[in-house]
């Protein structure tokens, strides 16, 4: 069976969860994540990118330690490390939540 790599919990980095988080479509994609608390296919996310660019998107996730990806027979399935995290930086991913909830009213207001 096929395996990716993902840093361990200790290996995880501030400046890289961060710089991942950064990235409006990546923030949305661990949003989802958290939202839906079970594993959930790339291609279950309809994101508004080609194949390629959603994959590299997934990839910068998976190695800041934001997500775990498995392989499912044909299918990568996600997973949010919300555990992983909060254990290494209490409060960070409720805090991104949170701030991704106020500003995306705003931001869809706008248009």
């Amino acid at each position: 069976m096929r395996r990716l790599e993902h840093p361990e919990r200790e290996d995880m980095r501030l400046d890289t969860v961060l710089a991942a988080l950064a990235d409006p479509l990546r923030r949305q994609i661990a949003c989802r994540l958290n939202a839906h608390l079970d594993n959930r296919a790339c291609v279950a996310f309809d994101l508004p990118v080609s194949k390629s660019t959603a994959t590299h998107h997934f990839r910068v996730l998976r190695e800041a330690g934001v997500i775990r990806q498995e392989y499912q027979g044909t299918s990568i399935m996600n997973t949010l490390r919300k555990d992983d995290l909060d254990a290494r930086f209490p409060g960070l991913f409720e805090a991104v939540f949170t701030a991704q909830d106020i500003e995306t009213p705003t931001r869809t207001a706008g248009v």
